[in-house]
C-alpha cells in the first residue's frame, strides 16, 4: 500500500486487507451504510469494499486513528480468534497506508454473525 491521505482509500485498502483474513466471510455495512446503498446516493460507500469499515482521524495530538470493523465470521472459526486477526490485520493497513507518521490506532472488531 502507498502513503494515501484519502479517508476513503485507507476505508478500502483496510477492508481489503481484513476481507482476506483467514475465517472473514465478508465486512458488513452498517444500518447507515445500507440506507445509503438503498437510496442509491452518489458517494456511498456501502456497496464498496468498506462497507464495514469505519475510520476516524485523530482530533489533536494526544488522540489516535479509531477504526470500527464489522464482519461475519465462518462458523468453522473461532469469532475470538477471526476477530484478533481482523484487529491486528487493521492496524497493520492503517500503519501501511500512513508510513512515516506516529499512528497509534485504536481497532473495534465486531463480529456481527456467523454463516
Amino acid at each position: 500500500m502507498t502513503r494515501t491521505s484519502a479517508p476513503e482509500q485507507l476505508m478500502d485498502d483496510i477492508a481489503r486487507a481484513v476481507a482476506d483474513v483467514p475465517g472473514v466471510a465478508f465486512l458488513r455495512p452498517a444500518l447507515a451504510g445500507r440506507l445509503r446503498s438503498a437510496l442509491g446516493r452518489p458517494g456511498a460507500s456501502a456497496g464498496g469494499a468498506a462497507s464495514g469499515v469505519r475510520i476516524t482521524p485523530p482530533r489533536d495530538a494526544d488522540d489516535v486513528w479509531r477504526v470500527e470493523i464489522h464482519l461475519v465470521a465462518l462458523a468453522d472459526a473461532r469469532a475470538v480468534d477471526v476477530a484478533r486477526a481482523a484487529r491486528r490485520t487493521a492496524g497493520e493497513a492503517l500503519s501501511a497506508g500512513l508510513p512515516g507518521d506516529d499512528v497509534r490506532p485504536s481497532v473495534t472488531v465486531t463480529v456481527t454473525g456467523l454463516v
